[in-house]
């Protein structure tokens, strides 16, 4: 049911004038959605409430309630034309009178951790680019008719959104940027293995997806207590996020997948100095994929220590600074970190390996990443002691990946059980530090146990073959000559 309506709904959207894309099908889907899944959620705290003897006072005023102006029913339980509002009238309604009331939540609420806060930012950050009210009242009209009331609808509902997240990437124009594959980050989250009461982090991030496979991984690594829930909610994951269509992205994955006030902020990470940052600012976990091919202008690398264009480098800067000691990470780079014989490089990998355990390092095929070519490995450390031993994986399939072919969970379960002992295979391997160059810490991987492929001859072990090869077609054209 919910993949046919985001079907009808981008078709409906495609016609709009002021919808060109992927990216804005997402973005508009997302904010009628947004208050569809509200409206839903307000009736079920309602509920919940009057069943303990409690009154609920609901958060959005009923003018602008989604059953008052989106979906108005009769007593037979369907729309009432007479008073759903469309065409022009429907349009200004959102424009002049709708968005500007959701956006005084962000300066009424009470804190920033609350939901009427979220709220506020939301739709501070958005704007409605559906032209025509008429295509604005079939959206609605399609979305009115999802359910959010059960677990297996939200989950469902949240399945289908990281879908056409996904979609969005495949799109391009940038919004790949916004898609790690899922398999990949439940991987990492698995090897990372974040627990309860510590802080998560992601300084880029995008779609929100490492946050929301660490709240889905944490969610179900024990029988949580109210303590427990309460601290997923609002004191384990945090991010930030500098464009604004990502951030609504991410906001709203969250709240999809059950966080009700994520602590997503929307701002330039590297635009923070590392020297401003202090303890109370750090975090137990990093989980991250920031932009890679990026370059940052002169003032934004004067906030590091190593100076550098690169955006992904400036950021692994910031992750490791921004982590408490003892904290831990997993965090996906392009593979010619490794290797890279600029200064930058050079400084930025003596900087991981002598302030962190650089324990594992993940390499990835081309094609991980849909629409890019880049290849790409995942360090994972742990702040605190200089690294000893680094334990490789190289990801070997025998296929392409692509867009009809991508990466499963099953292609890495073999990482995932060889990298809890650290075991050698024809695949993995360790590196010892005092093996490695100490000028320019290369550690672009050398596998020892890939298996020699057959050996070629020499030109000349080939010639005396030919020879031999021509003196034995000689002898049994002779004996047949003789035979004749």
């Amino acid at each position: 049911m919910f993949e046919q309506t985001f079907k009808n709904i981008d078709d409906i959207l495609h016609k709009d004038a002021g919808c060109g894309s992927e990216l804005d099908y997402v973005e508009q889907t997302s904010w009628i959605l947004f208050l569809k899944y509200l409206d839903d959620l307000e009736k079920d705290k309602a509920t919940a409430a009057e069943l303990t003897g409690k009154t609920y006072s609901p958060i959005i005023e009923s003018a602008y309630q989604w059953s008052i102006w989106a979906a108005p029913k009769d007593n037979e339980g369907k729309l009432d034309h007479h008073k759903a509002l469309t065409g022009d009238d429907l349009a200004d309604f959102v424009n002049i009178q709708l968005f500007p009331y959701l956006k005084k939540f962000k300066t009424s609420a009470e804190s920033a951790d609350t939901l009427e806060y979220k709220i506020g930012e939301i739709f501070s950050e958005l704007k409605n680019r559906v032209q025509s009210g008429y295509n604005l009242r079939e959206v609605i009209n399609r979305i009115d008719e999802l359910r959010f009331r059960t677990h297996a609808e939200r989950h469902e509902m949240s399945h289908l959104y990281e879908d056409k997240i996904k979609n969005m990437g495949n799109a391009g124009r940038n919004g790949g940027e916004y898609y790690t594959p899922r398999p990949l980050i439940k991987t990492i989250v698995k090897v990372v293995a974040p627990e309860i009461g510590q802080t998560i982090y992601d300084g880029a991030v995008g779609s929100a997806g490492f946050l929301v496979e660490a709240f889905e991984f944490l969610k179900h690594s024990k029988k949580l207590s109210t303590a427990d829930v309460v601290t997923l909610q609002k004191n384990t994951f945090y991010g930030k996020e500098k464009k604004s269509l990502a951030y609504i992205i991410g906001t709203m994955n969250m709240i999809l997948h059950g966080v009700e006030a994520p602590n997503i902020v929307h701002t330039n990470t590297l635009a923070e100095n590392l020297a401003d940052i202090q303890e109370k600012d750090r975090y137990d976990v990093v989980l991250a994929n920031p932009p890679f091919g990026g370059k940052e202008r002169a003032e934004v690398q004067q906030n590091f220590p190593i100076k550098t264009g690169e955006t992904a480098s400036l950021f692994l800067q910031h992750f490791i600074k921004i982590m408490k000691a003892g904290g831990k990470a997993g965090i996906v780079i392009k593979n010619t970190f490794l290797s890279n014989t600029d200064n930058a490089s050079v400084s930025l990998r003596k900087l991981l390996l002598e302030n962190c355990n650089l324990h594992t390092v993940l390499d990835l095929p081309g094609g991980t990443f849909t629409g890019a070519g880049v290849k790409t490995v995942v360090l994972f450390f742990e702040k605190g002691a200089p690294t000893q031993k680094v334990w490789f994986y190289l990801l070997n399939l025998e296929r392409n990946l692509g867009k009809t072919n991508a990466l499963s969970e099953k292609d890495l379960a073999e990482f995932v059980t060889l990298q809890k002992t650290k075991g050698e295979s024809e695949n993995s391997w360790s590196v010892d530090m005092k093996n490695i160059d100490q000028t320019t810490f290369d550690l672009s991987p050398k596998n020892p146990n890939k298996k020699e492929e057959t050996a070629l001859r020499q030109p000349q072990e080939i010639l005396a073959a030919m020879k031999a090869l021509d003196e034995e077609s000689a002898e049994i054209l002779n004996s047949i000559l003789e035979l004749i």
